[in-house]
């Protein structure tokens, strides 16, 4: 009879355990500008689900990728970790993977939080994009696929969604042919031109096999660009269920309906187990491509129907929660790997690319447009409806919050970059646990976001800032995106400092300046909406300048450490091949500010200025 009774006692604690591990649906748009949805702003989008969303939970309003390109924001997405531990940041101009045949990805040694919820018994899928590798060595082993990582079920696409895979909608390599075609062939040709002039008139004796060559060499070229355009959209754009291909090369037609009712599918499959869902959209990187049901509705043409038709979509997984009553038994979440694509354009000069609000830049760059994303979390009864946070938090955050919901330990062997949001989300603390977020373009370290706990004030250091193109736009427009090195930025020496907190419509930002021989900053002219500027000194003892922030009123003056030319240690993510932080002593003597990535073991010097 005891043992009976244990028995009981033991399947009871065990059902119950079971019963308060919540389902997790994680939802993530694609290139999705934090000014898209209505929710945050947007008056002229109709996006009744995703605001539906936030009014039953909490937005967050300084949400933050690890990163402004796809790859490396979602593995740090799926690790909890900046994305240059696990290797899933480039050294190179392009920052992502383009190609199903790349043999990168992300590494098996990384732990997902798919794996250790799979653990834990939950049933897991990712549907829609993965952008994070497939194979290693040959097209079999799929070291990389989503399978590999935890998830128990995949359907989508394991690379990424370009305009190469739709016909007609032009090519993302028009730069890359533009230099490896057509001035190869404008200098044959002209070649051609002048040997055949100076024959002509008989200045020069051109044998017949140089014009031979020559044209055989442009014949060449030529192939090779057709033959690229002609097989790229068949080997590289394709629909993958588990580790089959289903479609190739993949059709749009009705595409998000597709998704949306397996992801229906799976809910209700799991509806009586704890399950996590992925959901990760295609919409809205290009190609752009939506329904017959929403084509043509909006009032942004293309890309404003994608929208609206991811809303829909959105709607039907509210839905599906509601009709199975796992709502309140559920935590939602909502974002976008990083901030809008501005520079994105058609060849018929159709803009198609979202908006980034109040905020400059967008992807591909670490200004607030490149990063500040969408976050709205939503568990009823266990989150309080309606409310915002503006505390910096990142899309790494819910590593921990969804493994420590689940009950799962995290991992002790490694560095988890994120914080766990829910004493956030339910009040329990009124401050970000990030003092200090670091932001990387691709391997380089760029800015340094620090939120000194006894203040509400958030600073932020550029090391460099991404040249814009042509002069006064608002991004890379010649490069189709910025990029993060050499002749494509400018170095700051002292960094440059700017607020990542809007001034009502307008930032305001503080820059480094001089007066009379002794350094200080200098905030902005007034701005609609924005007090006066102010000036001021940092000397060693005397009293720094306070600068103010519009609607938020002065902000506290800049702490001791600017007087005295020092501030406190930082932490700093080390480079691949290390799994330790490493201590970064700022010090800040004059004329010294280094520019990152630093030596392992070095130390770094910069000015920190108020902003």
């Amino acid at each position: 009879m005891r043992i009976r009774v244990l028995l009981l006692l033991s399947l009871f604690e065990a059902h119950s355990h079971a019963a308060s591990r919540p389902n997790f649906v994680l939802l993530m748009a694609d290139d999705l500008g934090i000014g898209d949805p209505g929710c945050y702003g947007n008056e002229t989008l109709r996006t009744p689900n995703i605001d539906r969303l936030a009014e039953g939970g909490v937005k967050l309003t300084h949400h933050l990728a690890a990163s402004p390109l796809c790859t490396p924001s979602r593995a740090a997405f799926m690790t909890g970790r900046y994305p240059i531990r696990s290797g899933m940041a480039s050294e190179s101009l392009v920052g992502v993977f383009i190609f199903s045949a790349s043999s990168g990805g992300l590494p098996t040694s990384e732990i997902t939080f798919a794996k250790l919820l799979k653990n834990q018994g939950y049933s897991t899928a990712l549907i829609g994009k993965w952008h994070l590798g497939t194979n290693c060595h040959n097209k079999t082993d799929f070291c990389h696929h989503p399978l590999s990582h935890g998830f128990d079920y995949f359907h989508g696409i394991p690379m990424t969604n370009l305009r190469d895979c739709k016909p007609g909608e032009g090519s993302v390599f028009s730069g890359g042919i533009r230099v490896l075609v057509f001035i190869p062939l404008q200098i044959i040709a002209i070649t051609l031109l002048t040997l055949a002039v100076l024959k002509f008139l008989g200045l020069v004796h051109v044998p017949p096999a140089i014009f031979v060559c020559l044209l055989c060499l442009a014949a060449m070229i030529l192939g090779l660009l057709v033959c690229f355009l002609h097989y790229f959209r068949p080997l590289n754009c394709f629909l993958m269920r588990n580790h089959e291909i289903t479609q190739q090369p993949i059709s749009y037609d009705n595409l998000m309906q597709r998704l949306t009712a397996d992801a229906v599918q799976f809910i209700q499959r799991n509806a009586e187990t704890p399950f996590l869902l992925v959901l990760s959209y295609l919409h809205v990187h290009t190609a752009l491509f939506s329904s017959k049901d929403f084509s043509g509705k909006s009032k942004h043409g293309a890309y404003g129907d994608a929208v609206e038709e991811m809303d829909w979509g959105v709607g039907q997984i509210l839905n599906v929660l509601d009709e199975l009553k796992l709502a309140n038994n559920t935590l939602v979440y909502f974002t976008s790997d990083q901030g809008a694509h501005v520079e994105e354009v058609s060849t018929k000069g159709e803009v198609h690319g979202g908006s980034n609000g109040i905020y400059k830049g967008g992807k591909a760059n670490n200004w607030e447009g490149g990063i500040r994303i969408p976050g709205i979390l939503r568990w009823p009864g266990v989150i309080k409806a309606g409310l915002e946070i503006d505390e910096p938090t990142s899309n790494m955050d819910i590593f921990p919050t969804v493994v420590n919901l689940a009950g799962s330990p995290l991992p002790k062997d490694r560095i988890i970059d994120g914080r766990d949001l829910m004493p956030l989300l339910q009040g329990k603390t009124q401050l970000s646990d990030h003092e200090f977020l670091f932001h990387y373009c691709n391997f380089y370290l760029n800015a340094v976001r620090w939120s000194p706990r006894n203040s509400t004030s958030v600073w932020k250091a550029f090391f460099f800032t991404p040249k814009f193109s042509p002069e006064g736009a608002n991004g890379c427009f010649s490069t189709h995106l910025c990029l993060c090195h050499g002749q494509f930025v400018n170095q700051h020496h002292p960094p440059q400092t700017a607020t990542p907190r809007p001034c009502r419509r307008s930032p305001i930002s503080c820059h480094w300046a001089t007066f009379s021989g002794s350094h200080g900053f200098r905030c902005a002219a007034r701005l609609p909406g924005c007090p006066a500027s102010v000036t001021g000194r940092n000397r060693p003892g005397g009293r720094a300048a306070r600068c103010t922030s519009g609607d938020r009123g002065p902000a506290p003056a800049a702490p001791p450490a600017l007087c005295t030319h020092r501030a406190a240690a930082l932490r700093r993510a080390s480079p691949v091949g290390t799994s330790d932080w490493e201590p970064l002593s700022i010090l800040l003597p004059k004329g010294s500010v280094k520019s990152p990535p630093v030596t392992p073991g070095g130390k770094q010097s910069l000015w920190y200025t108020q902003g």
